[in-house]
């Protein structure tokens, strides 16, 4: 009745944490020292404070200092355009939660300590699979202290879109391409700014403006392999279409020392053909890496670990190696949600973003509101806010039961 999982991020940390509530011995492994890394997703969507909800943890997440999001809509150089309202949705979750990715990832791995079986490795980076009569048995794992074996019934890869263990299973993805990366910095939020996250579409340029309250968080969209050619045109470079593009921040921009203060994210669309092997198991970005577009990575992450833990937890009380046909059965749950959201981001992504960054988008085309064409009013708020497959806690909460051998 053991499993460990490498990688504390969403699906990670979720899948831990309703393992540890349904009376499991789960370890989880995060390489780094802590949660406190910038730049990472941080939209709470309608259905992950749905399943918050279900295990008595909505309530401490919001009250956090957070932004709540009911309305979906871009800026363009033509003005505002709506784009889908949230309010459609079931309350109280009617609304998109920005809060700090460590926050959301605290509150899960804080839950998860109040159970017996759970434990967690901070400084301890999985980097190989341990193999016995053509199943995995356990990982292999490194800290400050050098190199260690833990053996498991269940090894869990959800160690992002770059997975060691995911390489060391054979287990390759297909490349769905993307037109973008992304650059990541920050700059102060000043009285008199707006208080609204936003998108803001021109000819040529994106960017994404998530309100911190004490800072502003920033997305500068760039085409495909980009990062080399904007560096080589020093810091300028993105300086000024920042400033025009967002002209109450023009005084702020030279704040933006150089492209130390910036991160780097490389975007990639990509999923497994085959998400397990004996004994192993892929979930989150591991085995489906999403683009930024709409904001669900966190959400599908969730959603993925809900319904590992719904097929796997009891079987994993019993003891006993896990037959490879539940870890089938997970991936076959998730896929038509994973594929039905990479269409709907590629199709959005050759629609504005490789438009936008070609300089081939027109602002002034679009409808300044897209919620009065009823299919799109009835589908968008429902793929962004609730996903096409939303899953619900269906473990039961064991206490004092499992301990760690």
């Amino acid at each position: 009745m053991t499993c460990v999982i490498a990688g504390g991020g969403p699906a990670g940390a979720m899948l831990a944490l309703l393992l540890a509530r349904a009376g499991v011995e789960v370890t989880l492994l995060e390489k780094h020292a802590d949660f406190l890394r910038d730049f990472r997703g941080d939209t709470i969507h309608p259905s992950t404070l749905q399943v918050l909800d279900e295990l008595g943890l909505a309530g401490e997440l919001l009250k956090l200092p957070h932004q709540e999001v009911r309305e979906v809509g871009l800026v363009t150089d033509a003005g505002e355009v709506r784009l889908a309202s949230l309010r459609r949705l079931p309350r109280p979750y009617d609304y998109i939660a920005f809060v700090p990715q460590w926050d959301f990832l605290t509150i899960l791995t804080s839950a998860a300590r109040r159970y017996p079986g759970f434990r967690l490795l901070m400084r301890a980076e999985a980097y190989d699979l341990i193999r016995e009569g053509g199943a995995v048995r356990g990982l292999r794992y490194r800290d400050e202290s050098g190199e260690h074996e833990l053996r498991a019934d269940l090894t869990v890869a959800a160690d992002g879109r770059r997975s060691a263990l995911r390489e060391r299973a054979g287990l390759v993805p297909r490349e769905l391409g993307a037109p973008m990366d992304v650059l990541w910095f920050r700059l102060p939020w000043h009285d008199g700014d707006p208080q609204d996250t936003f998108l803001r579409v021109s000819r040529g340029h994106m960017m994404v403006g998530i309100n911190r309250v004490s800072y502003w968080q920033l997305a500068y969209l760039i085409p495909k392999g980009g990062h080399d050619r904007l560096v080589g045109q020093g810091i300028e470079a993105l300086r000024r279409p920042v400033a025009r593009l967002l002209p109450f921040l023009a005084d702020r921009v030279t704040e933006i020392e150089g492209y130390d203060d910036v991160s780097v994210l490389t975007v990639a669309i990509n999923r497994l053909r085959r998400w397990h092997r004996p004994g192993f198991l892929c979930v989150g970005d591991a085995a489906h890496a999403m683009s930024p577009v709409f904001g669900v990575g966190i959400n599908l992450a969730v959603q993925d670990a809900v319904a590992a833990a719904n097929v796997l937890a009891a079987p994993l009380r019993s003891g006993g190696p896990v037959p490879e046909s539940l870890l089938r059965r997970i991936q076959r749950r998730r896929t038509p949600p994973t594929v039905i959201t990479q269409t709907a981001q590629r199709v959005a992504q050759n629609l504005l973003v490789r438009r936008a960054l070609r300089g081939s988008f027109d602002p002034g085309a679009l409808p300044r509101d897209l919620t009065r064409v009823p299919l799109l009013n009835r589908m968008l708020p429902r793929l962004v806010g609730m996903g096409v497959r939303p899953e619900h806690v269906a473990t039961e909460e064991v206490r004092g039961e499992a301990t760690h051998r």
